[in-house]
Formats: structure tokens, C-alpha cells, sequence
């Protein structure tokens, strides 16, 4: 199934997977490299949506005011992110090597799942504290802190963001193309996770890519309703329902 979109995007369904690209190769050698990028760049947003899940998934045992230490070192967070990434994209990151994906996939994969843990590392005296119920690590805190650290040390811009009704935090504020994808995924028939929008921009020599994420029972204790009740952060709930577009993961990465 093929669509256009505004400004000569073309969305195509495959299989169930959405894909949007822009193609400027002019050669199947750029093609294939044009490839394996677009692929690093889904493998990468989804290791980092991997890695928000792993933490939401714990936030009953962090925010746990009768227990001190919790266990949930960066160690146990990296076994469960494993277990998930595998069970999920069927890659196994403790063998990266071994992987049949793109080369230069394995080093950005290795180092984000490192920043992963060095920021669950430096949550460590606050989530054992014993009497507090708010902890502060939530998947959005998580990511923005992981995605920091990820994007100085590889110079790959790395993400989360939300239509504007959903956005909390300024600085995920969607640009033009972050917009236009979202806008792609929230219009199709079917919600599927295993969507991606991706686009070559020839005059920043660069492959963007976009990972949507929707709502699970899971998010709704901050996010659903009622809208306008306050979360365990104090933030007013948005009022989301099961299945609805929350925003997305972006990533931009740059062609050879």
C-alpha cells in the first residue's frame, strides 16, 4: 500500500511495516548503504524504547516507600533489557558480534545499552532510600538522560518526543518532520508497533528515522485518566487511552 504525503514523502506498508523514504541513491551500492543505516536507525530507536519499557516495568518495586534496597542494580536492568530486546527484535546484546545486522549498528547498540546502565548507576542511592515513594526514575526522565549522554559521546541525535496535547517536557518538543511522521502514524488504520517513518534529507546528508510509540495498560497510571489528576510526579494526567498514539522515538543519522 502506497500513500503521499505533503512534501513528496511516499508512505508504504509492507508486510505490516510502515516505511517513508525520500530515494536520492543513484547506485545500488548507495542504496544498500542508504539500507543498513535506515535499519540502524530502527535498531537503535527501538533499544532505547527497549530500554524506557525495562524501567517502567520496574516503577512498583522503585517506588516502593517499605523496601531500602531495591536490587535493581544496573546489572538486573541490563538482564531484563537483554531479555527484552531479544524477545523483541531478536537480537541477542550480549553477542552483538554475532548478529546478522549492520556493522555500524553494533557499536551505537553497545553503547547505548552502557549509557542505559550508567544512568540507572547514578539513580542507585536515591531508588534504595527507604520511606520515599517518588524516586524520580520514570521512562521519560530515563531517556532524556540516557539520550544526552548517547548523543555526545556519538554525535547521533537520539530523541523522545510527543504531539503537542501529550508533551511535558519542552525540550521534546516535535520539529517539522517529527510532526509530519507523527501525523502518519496516528492517520493509519491499524496501530502498529512495529512501524517506522524514515526519510533521507540530501542537503543535511543525513537518514532520519521515526519509531512510534502508543499507549499500554501499563503507561496509563501517569498518562491515562482521569485527565487532569495528578500522577506520582504531580504532573496532570493526559487523559490517554490504550492503543493512542504517545509519541515517538527519533533518530537522525548521518549518511557516509
Amino acid at each position: 500500500m502506497r500513500r503521499t504525503w505533503p512534501g513528496g514523502l511516499t508512505v508504504c506498508v509492507w508486510g505490516g511495516i510502515l516505511a517513508c523514504a525520500c530515494v536520492v541513491s543513484d547506485g545500488e551500492a548507495q542504496a544498500n548503504s542508504e539500507k543498513d543505516i535506515v535499519e540502524t536507525g530502527r535498531l537503535v530507536a527501538t533499544l532505547f524504547d527497549a530500554s524506557r519499557v525495562t524501567v517502567g516495568l520496574n516503577q512498583g518495586l522503585l517506588n516502593d516507600p517499605s523496601k531500602g534496597n531495591k536490587g535493581f542494580t544496573p546489572e538486573v536492568f541490563e538482564t531484563q533489557l537483554v531479555e527484552l530486546y531479544k524477545e523483541r527484535m531478536g537480537i541477542d546484546l550480549s553477542d552483538l558480534q554475532q548478529a546478522t545486522i549492520p556493522e555500524i549498528a553494533k557499536p551505537l547498540l553497545t553503547r547505548l545499552l552502557e549509557e542505559s546502565k550508567k544512568t540507572i548507576a547514578s539513580y542507585q542511592p536515591v531508588i534504595n532510600m527507604k520511606g520515599i515513594k517518588y524516586k524520580g526514575l520514570i521512562p521519560a526522565t530515563f531517556g532524556t538522560e540516557t539520550a544526552k549522554r548517547f548523543q555526545n559521546w556519538s554525535q547521533v541525535y537520539l530523541k523522545q518526543t510527543a504531539p503537542d496535547h501529550f508533551l511535558r517536557n519542552p525540550k521534546n518538543k516535535a520539529d517539522a518532520f517529527e510532526k509530519n511522521a507523527m501525523q502518519s502514524f496516528a492517520t493509519m488504520d491499524t496501530h502498529n508497533p512495529q512501524a517506522l517513518f524514515s526519510q533521507t534529507i540530501p542537503e543535511e546528508n543525513s537518514v532520519r528515522v521515526m519509531l512510534p510509540l502508543y499507549y499500554e495498560p501499563a503507561c496509563l497510571g501517569c498518562h491515562g485518566g482521569p485527565k487532569g489528576q495528578r500522577d506520582i510526579s504531580g504532573y496532570p494526567k493526559e487523559g490517554g487511552k490504550v492503543g493512542e498514539l504517545a509519541g515517538a522515538i527519533s533518530v537522525k543519522l548521518p549518511l557516509p
